[in-house]
């Protein structure tokens, strides 16, 4: 027998050797932490590097006609590199609703001959998307040989300039979610299937509790309506919380990947809350509202900036996707890391 021929098996129980030290899974996580880091970066990166406008919605009122001629319109859209969905209405007050609604994003109401433009922006429905408009509209409306007055339906709050507070308070309840479900499944083994979901409960509605006294109370950065910021934030947090440990349930110990890739990969830079949907690529725009940082952003930007013009969809977001989570993992509460030591005798025998 060759030298080569007797050195094989030495290496396949080499290998076999490493893969039964501690040496093999952190060699598995080091690569991993690599992996992420540069998925990370890339996904904030790719949204918040250089915002671009993608139709952005516009409300238009009074000489529509004449602003054509003037093809003001026209000149905006080249200026900003996209097009604008215009929305005709009737009146100025009619479109000052739709801001209201957040259907739409400004309005440009055309004075008699089309020669003089009111400009209303919103900064609260998306402090990116009023600036760019803004800046673009005195610039073009001297190319055309308008006059164009410039002016702020929806101004941002003092302690807020650039409107970043809701995504950091977002961002803040999403983190705490999932890291709390992640210790109570390290600290809290013995825990029973409806104790964990209490005390998810628990921590999120006072961890919520403590976002907003600290933010609007102790530092003042956000004037919150305490009621409703406090129940979407507790409501963001639980919905982590369960979404954890769904996937502690299904996936054990590499939960964190498919809880980290949902939550902070995607939902955070999709979510609107650090540059406005119409500035965000458009597959991130598609699914940020559908995800748990997208609705919550969206629910607490309406509380604060749109108070009397909720909606109800990114409450049905975040409830369909802690339904999920708590559901999944009541379904297969057998699987979970702390099923052996809190489950009944023979129950979790049979998974």
């Amino acid at each position: 027998m060759s030298r080569a021929h007797a050195r094989a098996p030495e290496r396949g129980a080499g290998w076999d050797w490493f893969r039964g030290t501690p040496f093999w899974p952190a060699t598995v996580i080091v690569l991993i932490l690599a992996a992420a880091a540069g998925v990370f970066a890339g996904s904030y990166t790719y949204s918040m590097a250089k915002p671009t406008p993608h139709r952005i919605p516009i409300g238009i009122t009074g000489d529509y006609e004449a602003l054509r001629g003037e093809a003001y319109v026209d000149r905006l859209e080249k200026e900003l590199g996209t097009s604008l969905r215009l929305h005709p209405y009737d009146r100025p007050a009619e479109a000052r609703h739709q801001v209201q609604e957040q259907n739409i994003f400004a309005v440009v109401d055309v004075r008699p001959g089309g020669r003089e433009v009111a400009l209303a922006v919103s900064s609260a429905s998306g402090a990116s998307v009023a600036d760019v408009i803004a800046e673009a509209a005195p610039k073009v409306a001297k190319e055309a040989g308008v006059r164009v007055r410039v002016s702020d339906l929806n101004p941002l709050q003092e302690g807020d300039p650039r409107g970043l507070a809701i995504f950091y308070i977002t961002l803040a309840s999403v983190i705490i979610g999932f890291v709390g479900s992640i210790q109570l499944s390290v600290h809290g083994k013995d825990l029973g299937p409806v104790a964990r979901i209490v005390f998810t409960a628990a921590y999120a509605m006072l961890g919520a509790l403590a976002i907003v006294a600290v933010v609007d109370w102790w530092i003042g950065a956000l004037d919150l309506p305490e009621g409703e910021s406090w129940a979407i934030l507790a409501l963001t947090m639980f919905t982590a919380g369960m979404v954890s440990t769904m996937f502690t349930t299904l996936f054990g110990r590499w939960a964190m990947l498919p809880t980290w890739g949902l939550m902070i990969i995607l939902g955070n830079p999709s979510s609107g809350g650090a540059v406005s949907g119409p500035l965000l690529p458009p597959v991130l725009r598609a699914i940020g509202r559908w995800l748990p940082p997208g609705a919550s952003v969206n629910a607490q930007h309406t509380a604060v900036y749109f108070q009397g013009h909720q909606h109800p969809l990114p409450f049905l977001v975040l409830g369909g996707w802690a339904l999920l989570g708590t559901t999944v993992f009541w379904l297969w509460r057998h699987r979970h890391p702390g099923a052996s030591a809190s489950l009944p005798k023979g129950e979790h025998a049979a998974g």
